[in-house]
């Protein structure tokens, strides 16, 4: 008895569970387990612990990392256990937290599978693929050596990762994002990256802090859904844009995840094809070209990437 209560002490935490959840279905490593539960590593690290002195987890070496994954062999008590854990997981499929960990699942999944150097093993379907040093981070950098010095803007930047790639090979950036504390730390970042070309500037993309006809190119990614009015900051993107200049949105197709209005901030839950289209003729833009930009079997988010030319 008093092992068993053990178990149910355990198991009587919902971080575990949910640890469980998706172990039940992928094998991950800590550090993708943290940004799926968007728990500490500390935790996770303290929850697998647990799992693994218990016998529900155990833990593998694969090409330098250390994956966890639901043992092979489990006691008696813990069969009859997974059977009533597999129904409630069933049911709670629904669930807000639910779907969240879910989606952030397919995103590592998605991102694992572009990193080619986790796909190296000889028995890996993607073994045939494998091209040594292969990385889609490489290719973009190599096809941003092609592109003139224009100026960019980056509106919605966020931490400044984009922003620091498109600096590899823009003459200037311009950096704009509604938040002081997310532009203080983009800006720790491009000191520590010796970035020194990026211009930052705080403010709404419905009203940008910048003069007209600045820009040569301007970039919504992941950003407009984030919008309280995504039409008039496609109005002001245009306005900063030269004549002959470019503006390049990135972002999520229509969905129904409602999780992420409260967990990520978003206002919109995506866009069709149709309203990206009528958004960017309707701010003066032609040419205008939409497609799909990433998607994969099973994720609920598919990205949406859309270009014009200012007239």
């Amino acid at each position: 008895m008093r092992q068993v209560s053990s178990v149910y002490r355990l198991l009587g935490d919902e971080a575990r569970l949910r640890l469980l959840r998706v172990l039940a279905r992928e094998r991950l490593n800590v550090t993708e387990l943290t940004g799926i539960l968007g728990l500490a590593q500390s935790g996770v690290s303290r929850h697998l612990g647990l799992l693994k002195d218990a016998g529900f987890v155990e833990e593998e070496k694969d090409a330098g990392y250390t994956y966890y994954r639901i043992a092979d062999r489990v006691s008696e008590t813990q069969s009859a256990l997974w059977a009533a854990l597999d129904e409630q997981f069933a049911v709670a499929a629904s669930d807000a937290t639910t779907k969240a960990d879910d989606a952030r699942l397919q995103e590592v999944l998605r991102v694992r599978k572009e990193n080619f150097e986790a796909y190296g093993s000889n028995d890996s379907p993607d073994a045939r693929q494998l091209v040594p040093g292969r990385s889609w981070a490489a290719w973009s950098r190599a096809l941003g050596m092609l592109m003139p010095p224009l100026v960019v803007a980056d509106l919605g930047c966020g931490e400044g990762y984009l922003t620091i790639e498109a600096a590899r090979w823009a003459r200037q950036v311009v950096a704009v994002d509604r938040s002081e504390v997310v532009l203080e730390r983009a800006k720790a970042l491009a000191k520590r990256r010796r970035v020194s070309n990026v211009v930052w500037k705080r403010g709404e993309l419905e009203k940008l802090p910048m003069k007209d006809a600045s820009v040569d190119v301007a970039l919504l990614s992941q950003a407009l859904h984030h919008a309280v009015n995504p039409a008039r900051a496609v109005v002001e993107a245009s306005r900063v844009t030269v004549i002959g200049g470019r503006v390049l949105i990135l972002d999520l197709k229509e969905h129904r995840e409602e999780w992420v209005r409260a967990k990520l901030g978003d206002r919109t839950l995506g866009f069709n094809d149709g309203e990206l289209k009528r958004m960017l003729l309707a701010a003066g833009l032609h040419d205008v070209k939409v497609g799909v930009g990433a998607s994969k079997s099973g994720d609920p988010f598919t990205v949406l990437v859309a270009s014009a030319t200012k007239r």
